[in-house]
């Protein structure tokens, strides 16, 4: 961008990010959590907010040993300090997302004045937006390896003072404990293979020099081992489970029933980097057009750190949509270096994609009848394509407004009105989403069936698992003839479960004050064999039935 471009003041732009925080915060906690992701960390959090133990993950009572600690730990903080409410739930994700935004934009400011740039494009990427306001694992993992990534890029500045290198590195090993306690193995997988690449394809093996590995080491072991090491201890067979199981196996196999082509991450990147993607081929070949002499390669670390995130993703035998959003950081860095060298002329073609979706969007009402299914009734449909009519709506204002702003020469401020619209549209369609909770959650189904749910209730899941049930009800159920990722747990502790669905036609008429969810599938083969029960509650996929 020229010199002689207008930028916003400093009141204004402050005002936009006060703005940008209250929206982003304020919708954390408007639609109800969905089966099965948001459902289940959930209720790990709040099994740990209710028994106080810190150290053993439980779902719906069992050993569950998939993920670390920390996502539970934040979970049960935000309960503890905001009660047991959907806001809570997902604080964590929320507060990441919007500090990976921050931490990106103080690091381009350092290395390039580019801060303002960067972070924009972090806080308007869709796909950030999404996932800070779904309950998961990733967001927290972006955050962290965001921070590592960051730290070790201001460490290696040419300009780097002595103190800032020392404080970049140890940011470094804090980011990298914060990632491993997260999500695992992976929070040190990829920043490793990313330094190693780096450095057999640039012959640079300076960094490795300024690591500071014996109080870097020593950091990284206080913050993230004692949990590992507390849990094996408390837990026979933790060890071989998570390491093994849950890093080894769901990378080279498809137990985990996640399984998608090599190019399954190809749209997701393109659609969640939206309204920015068509200035990526542009950031990238500025990367490859440019190389330093000398000196630490920045951008290309950047660019290597992209490709091996999506590359290793690609290959993986276990895909979710999330699980790129370690790339994004390190996109926005490179898209906020290469907006720099842009004209208002050359961004006003780039606002296309903006112009694309609002169309998409606001026409989507005309598709009503195609979404319309068994499992998804028209008033549901209805509902929901309203939302994300008024968000095509935001797209194409904001669209015209960053156009004048462009046309007047002032594209910090195109750039600010395209990024706050689509937040403000992104949240409008989640919002309407959630109508679907109705189906994908038992928010709902425990307010209706409320009444007939006593402290003594003995309360079933029969063939049938809403990872969100237990969570809602604020207690654990009995499972019947369910396994799935409860293998474990069902196997140190037998006698949690009912394995066969005779065991439960013979507990029913003894239970006290007993009620179940199951399918309409169960429903009937229950009712056909004469078992007494009333239904409190129906919806396309689901009963809860009590004995009359």
């Amino acid at each position: 961008m020229t010199k002689h471009s207008a930028t916003p003041s400093t009141a204004s732009v402050g005002l936009f990010w006060l703005l940008l925080t209250v929206v982003w915060l304020a919708s954390l906690g408007v639609r109800g959590l969905i089966h099965p992701d948001e459902g289940r960390y959930a209720e790990l959090a709040l099994a740990m907010y209710q028994s106080g133990d810190w150290i053993t993950p439980r779902l719906n009572g069992f050993l569950y040993f998939e993920k670390p600690a920390l996502q539970y730990w934040m979970g049960a903080i935000g309960f503890s300090i905001f009660g047991v409410n959907d806001f809570a739930a997902r604080l964590w994700p929320g507060l990441t997302g919007l500090l990976s935004v921050f931490v990106v934009g103080y690091t381009a400011q350092r290395l390039w004045g580019a801060g303002q740039l960067a972070a924009l494009v972090m806080a308007g990427s869709v796909w950030v937006i999404a996932n800070s306001h779904f309950l998961n694992l990733d967001t927290g993992l972006m955050f962290f390896l965001a921070l590592a990534l960051c730290g070790f890029l201001l460490a290696n500045h040419e300009q780097a003072s002595d103190r800032t290198q020392r404080c970049g590195i140890w940011v470094v090993w804090v980011g990298l404990a914060g990632a491993t306690l997260s999500k695992g193995l992976v929070g040190l997988v990829i920043p490793s293979v990313t330094l190693v690449i780096y450095s057999l394809t640039t012959f640079d093996w300076k960094p490795w020099r300024r690591m500071r590995w014996s109080s870097g080491l020593l950091l990284f072991s206080v913050l993230a081992i004692p949990w590992f090491v507390l849990v094996s201890v408390k837990n026979q067979g933790f060890a071989e489970f998570f390491f093994i199981h849950e890093h080894f196996d769901r990378f080279l196999t498809t137990q985990h029933k996640r399984e998608g082509a090599v190019w399954y991450f190809v749209p997701v990147l393109l659609y969640g980097f939206l309204p920015w993607t068509s200035l990526l081929p542009g950031a990238v070949w500025q990367v490859l057009r440019h190389r330093s002499a000398s000196g630490f390669q920045t951008q290309r670390f950047l660019l290597i750190w992209t490709l091996f995130v999506f590359v290793f993703f690609s290959i993986s035998a276990s895909k979710l949509p999330s699980y790129i959003l370690p790339m994004f950081p390190a996109l926005a860095l490179l898209v906020g270096r290469y907006l720099q060298t842009m004209s208002c002329k050359a961004l006003r073609w780039h606002l296309l994609p903006l112009w694309l979706v609002g169309v998409f969007c606001a026409a989507s009402w005309l598709l009503t009848e195609r979404f319309v299914s068994k499992d998804s009734p028209l008033p549901i449909v209805q509902h929901f394509l309203f939302y994300v009519t008024a968000a095509g709506g935001v797209f194409l204002g904001v669209a015209c407004i960053a156009t004048l702003f462009l046309r007047g020469g002032k594209p910090v401020h195109a750039l600010m009105s395209a990024a706050g619209g689509v937040v403000l549209a992104t949240t409008l369609a989640m919002t309407g989403h959630d109508a679907y909770s109705n189906l994908k959650s038992s928010r709902d189904v425990v307010r209706q069936i409320q009444p007939h749910v006593r402290y003594d209730s003995e309360i079933f899941s029969v063939r049938y698992y809403d990872q969100s049930f237990p969570y809602y009800l604020r207690r654990a159920v009995t499972q019947v003839q369910y396994i799935d990722e409860f293998e474990f747990g069902q196997r140190a502790e037998p006698g949690r479960a009912l394995s066969r669905i005779d065991d439960f036609i013979s507990r029913w008429p003894v239970a006290k004050s007993p009620l179940a969810m199951l399918d309409w599938a169960t429903y009937e083969q229950l009712k056909q064999r004469g078992l007494p029960m009333q239904v409190v509650y129906e919806d396309a996929r689901r009963l809860v039935v009590v004995r009359p």
